[in-house]
């Protein structure tokens, strides 16, 4: 696969935003809502999300719901349907929306994250069919949410002309890790084309509750082109109740 340079903004990009899974991790938290529906501020997670999104000019939004779904009925959104989210992860949600996959450019988004607009728009600019977002200063948070960052970091190498080239590997080398994915992604429909075969030959061979970031490395295996695009602005990730403490007490 070859990165063509784009000629601009790509105007009929969506957006879809994967929200069927509980995070149990979050044991109370979220007995009674989505994940997505956790506050910070005194807003949602989805909530800032749909704002980055429209900021950036993405107009036609989607959700993939699971558990607790009528909860996000309200929301002006296209709506999929993970029915299996109680046994499944990630990767099968995306799955849900494959006819907007197979069909326009699209922005991928875990719900349990928040940004600003101008990734967005530089995902939006990226040339390559397969794109995803990652933070180059990724100690800096993980420190502040972890007491050892090796904890949680993964592997995250790139190369000199922005292209991945390992992804989601346990390290104990904190100094040989680039960045740090941040759960947003952009695929071309030729680049999902791609990413959908490495998906279904993942699960003929392992099983359903396979990784993203293990969809993205072995497709980098298999000569799929992943364009590593920085993020330089705000952004965070709630996977615990500490890390909602800290974004809410955050100035």
């Amino acid at each position: 696969m070859i990165c063509v340079k784009a000629k601009g903004d790509d105007t009929s990009m969506r957006a879809i935003i994967l929200a069927a899974g509980r995070g149990s991790r979050m044991e109370n938290a979220t007995s009674d809502k989505p994940k997505c529906l956790l506050e910070i501020k005194g807003k949602s997670l989805i909530q800032y999300q749909i704002e980055a999104l429209e900021a950036a000019g993405v107009s036609k939004i989607g959700v993939v719901t699971g558990y607790l779904a009528e909860r996000l009925e309200s929301l002006s959104l296209t709506k999929f349907h993970n029915d299996e989210w109680y046994e499944t992860n990630m990767v099968c949600s995306l799955m849900r929306a494959e006819t907007w996959l197979s069909t326009y450019p699209c922005v991928v988004s875990y719900s349990d994250i928040f940004y600003e607009s101008a990734i967005i728009k530089s995902l939006s600019k990226a040339n390559c069919d397969v794109a995803i977002a990652y933070d180059p200063d990724w100690k800096n948070l993980w420190n502040k949410r972890f007491d050892n960052p090796l904890e949680d970091a993964e592997t995250f190498k790139i190369s000199a002309e922005s292209t991945l080239l390992e992804i989601g590997e346990k390290t104990l080398d904190i100094d040989s890790i680039q960045g740090q994915y941040m759960g947003l992604l952009k695929f071309k429909p030729d680049g999902w084309k791609d990413i959908a075969e490495t998906i279904h030959d993942l699960v003929q061979r392992k099983s359903k509750n396979i990784h993203l970031t293990e969809v993205l490395q072995e497709a980098l295996k298999n000569g799929t082109k992943v364009q590593a695009v920085p993020n330089f602005d705000k952004w965070g990730e709630v996977d615990s109740q500490s890390d909602l403490e800290l974004y809410n007490l955050a100035p």
